[in-house]
């Protein structure tokens, strides 16, 4: 846990985002799984842990904004939970760690949200994304379940991005040593991509060097030899030669903070000669992005930025052809890189996607593009100083979009679909790291993974 003195800021900062009324942070709950004592693992909800910063179920915290207190909310254990799970810090202990005076019981939760309803004035709360916390809202609150998706309030949702997005130190240091927990998760993996060698066992040993090393996954591994399906977490595949492994996997710290990095490597350590010259144009885009990425700058022109570099390598490689502006002006690029560029990082892998993806990614300068591929860019306004993202281009062969747009004859000016078809094998490339928007330019967080044909290959052959 941060000092105390972090959680106090932020909510104070906080308070200058909202008003008036209370703001309403619901603690997760435990989830079971078969029956109702045998649980998930236990993830609080990261506005709560931004805020309250407090690791366990079945809390609550109530930031009343015109009084300036805060309060949290929750019940001391007795006996019965001792047993169990040893003695606990009090509520008031707990609230002292995070510089909240004031800690009352959970059945005093519903009188303090119905008082101030009552009293006329505003509970602010953001998206709920589990049942339980739309049930429990709709039963403090008493406004019906079917409404409780429309209740959430803008200011509170747009204050929080806003003080999130900018990662502090304390939280960028957070995430470098998850990138260096990555590391070892991701050498691990390509010593281990041999023929033979079933996708299962290395998934689980690396989420094996997550658990030990850090606090598990920061999302299920991402792990197969067809890497053409762009989040296959099926791992039943046996690793067979002539075919790459794409691995997009990273760990989750103590305190919650993620990291999410991918490489592609070659089953058996070597490169072929045409998985290189693909592998080179996706390492050339994504490099060229992280070289773009400095404050002011549309994440949205880094995107197309990486998608002309990606068209003009397959240009010279005649899988398109044509003038690589007026390819990706009509967007034939995305047949083979047909997602967006990265995502924004932090306590989620998929940084605040909960509140929304265009609160989050755009704003009144730019707006969401309808179009296919483009999309699916989850980010694409300007980026600021300490914003950390994802820069993940990538390049695949979709053999069931292959045929669909061959069928239709889509961007025949810009595609060879017979050079294409002799691709439909090949799979998927994808490369990725994790940025910080520095005062003049960017820095890529963590210890250097492998990533060069050269470097890949050397650490394969250990």
């Amino acid at each position: 846990m941060f000092p105390s003195s972090i959680y106090k800021d932020r909510r104070n900062r906080l308070r200058n985002e909202v008003h008036p009324g209370l703001i309403f942070f619901p603690g997760n709950q435990e989830v079971s799984f078969n029956y109702p004592a045998n649980t998930y693992a236990f993830r609080q909800d990261s506005n709560f842990l931004y805020f309250f910063g407090l690791d366990q179920p079945d809390l609550a915290g109530v930031m009343d904004l015109d009084s300036g207190k805060d309060i949290l909310f929750g019940n001391d254990v007795e006996i019965d939970d001792i047993i169990w799970m040893g003695q606990q810090p009090s509520m008031k202990e707990r609230g002292n760690q995070i510089g909240v005076e004031e800690a009352l019981p959970m059945n005093k939760l519903e009188e303090t949200l119905r008082g101030a309803i009552a009293a006329g004035r505003t509970v602010h709360f953001l998206p709920p994304y589990r049942g339980e916390t739309i049930i429990q809202i709709s039963e403090l609150l008493g406004y019906p379940l079917a409404e409780i998706r429309n209740q959430p309030s803008d200011q509170l949702i747009r204050g929080v991005v806003k003080l999130r997005m900018k990662k502090d130190q304390l939280e960028i240091q957070e995430m470098e040593n998850m990138v260096d927990v990555a590391w070892l998760m991701h050498t691990t993996a390509m010593k281990m991509a041999r023929p033979g060698t079933l996708e299962k066992e290395i998934a689980g040993t690396i989420e094996g060097i997550a658990l030990s090393q850090a606090c598990g996954v920061s999302f299920p591994v991402i792990l197969t030899i067809n890497g053409q399906t762009l989040h296959n977490h099926y791992h039943g595949n046996i690793l067979v030669p002539e075919r790459m492994l794409v691995i997009d996997a990273g760990a989750e710290s103590e305190y919650h903070y993620a990291s999410d990095i991918t490489r592609t490597v070659p089953v058996g350590g070597e490169f072929s000669q045409r998985q290189k010259e693909i592998y080179d144009i996706v390492l050339a885009a994504n490099m060229a992005a992280i070289k773009a990425v400095k404050p002011g700058v549309f994440f949205r022109d880094i995107h197309l930025l990486t998608a002309r570099e990606i068209t003009r390598g397959l240009t010279a490689l005649g899988i398109m052809k044509g003038d690589v502006d007026e390819a990706v002006g009509n967007g034939a690029h995305t047949m083979f890189f047909p997602h967006g560029l990265g995502h924004p990082i932090g306590l989620d892998v998929h940084d605040l996607e909960g509140l929304g993806e265009n609160v989050v990614g755009y704003d009144q300068e730019i707006q969401r593009s309808k179009e296919f591929g483009l999309g699916f860019l989850r980010f694409g306004r300007k980026l600021q100083e300490h914003f950390v993202m994802t820069i993940e281009p990538g390049i695949y062969f979709i053999p069931e979009l292959i045929d669909i747009w061959k069928t239709e004859r889509k961007h025949t000016d810009f595609i060879n679909y017979d050079v294409v078809e002799s691709y439909k094998d090949f799979g998927g490339i994808r490369i990725e790291d994790d940025v910080l928007v520095t005062a003049k330019g960017s820095r890529v967080l963590g210890k250097p993974i492998p990533k060069t044909v050269d470097e890949i290959e050397a650490i394969m052959a250990e």
